[in-house]
């Protein structure tokens, strides 16, 4: 299956980014190169890396960027690596990170990797195919309490307590194996005047194993100030996220940065020596036009925001 996934709000992300033509940028979440494609045309002696954990993508990445020769360079990890994959390249400071965080469109589309409640597949989810854990050993090994948890937290599903129970349920009798399986329990475990005109009834559920599979929002917590302080001063960060989780803690990592002091409030003066590591360029999130929501429906949800390091 061809690699195929277009970037969301890409002059916005441009433009955010501030390129300069002689710069270093990392695009940590490569996919098929949509964005760094374009962040690569604005280059004249930079450079690119490209950072993938999904071994498809970095394929797709490697035809397409073929062009540009030695200025784009690849590496398969997961972005939570920043530090180790720069120190490895011996580059101290960039002058711009991208992160597009969650799934895109050929892992939904293509049904071998089981991301999809659409097709019938093997459970998987796992963005990095070389990793241990997958979908199908969550929901048949994972205590019905933590799939609650699991559910709840991360796919915001009121029904998780009733859709745990199902899933233990049925796998007291055989293994889950399938997304098909998985889609038939949850279609019992939610009342059918909810269910009712919802194609998508099951999406937030196959949304929060995939989150737990790939560890995605520990990971994204775990990498933004690691990336602020590998930026050069002026060097900004720029962040995609698609659902409230993801853009909840990357709001509250980027006020964290601007604003580190842990004084109480009413404090004449600072006391806990706390420095600010730069500015949210972003006060709001920018979000897509209307024009792109109707080419690119997967373009919703999504939301930029934006840090400038001092």
């Amino acid at each position: 299956m061809e690699f195929k996934h277009e970037p969301v709000l890409i002059n916005e992300t441009l433009n955010s980014l501030n390129i300069h033509p002689d710069g270093i940028y990392v695009d940590g979440t490569l996919g098929g190169a949509g964005h760094s494609f374009k962040i690569i045309q604005r280059l004249k002696n930079g450079r690119l890396i490209g950072i993938d954990q999904d071994q498809d993508a970095l394929d797709a990445a490697l035809r397409r960027l073929a062009i540009f020769g030695d200025k784009v360079t690849l590496v398969k990890d997961n972005f939570v690596n920043i530090e180790s994959i720069l120190d490895g390249l011996e580059i101290d400071k960039v002058d711009g990170i991208l992160l597009d965080i969650g799934v895109s469109s050929y892992q939904v589309d293509n049904p071998d990797r089981g991301f999809s409640y659409r097709e019938d597949a093997e459970l998987d989810m796992r963005m990095d195919r070389e990793s241990a854990l997958t979908a199908r050993d969550i929901v048949n090994t994972y205590p019905k309490e933590e799939l609650a948890r699991i559910i709840r937290d991360y796919g915001e599903e009121k029904f998780a307590s009733n859709i745990a129970k199902h899933i233990v349920e049925e796998r007291s009798r055989s293994p889950i194996e399938t997304t098909g399986q998985l889609k038939t329990i949850i279609e019992h475990a939610i009342p059918a005047a909810v269910r009712k005109g919802q194609a998508g009834f099951a999406k937030k559920t196959f949304q929060a194993l995939r989150i737990e599979v790939n560890s995605e929002l520990d990971v994204l917590e775990a990498s933004i100030d690691t990336m602020i302080g590998r930026l050069k001063p002026g060097g900004r960060l720029a962040i995609i996220t698609f659902h409230s989780l993801e853009d909840r803690i990357v709001k509250n990592k980027f006020r964290e940065n601007e604003n580190p002091c842990t004084c109480p409030p009413g404090f004449p003066v600072c006391t806990c020596g706390a420095v600010p590591r730069g500015r949210i360029i972003t006060r709001k999130p920018i979000i897509p036009t209307e024009e792109e929501c109707t080419r690119n429906k997967r373009a919703s949800s999504a939301k930029l925001r934006v840090f400038e390091h001092y």
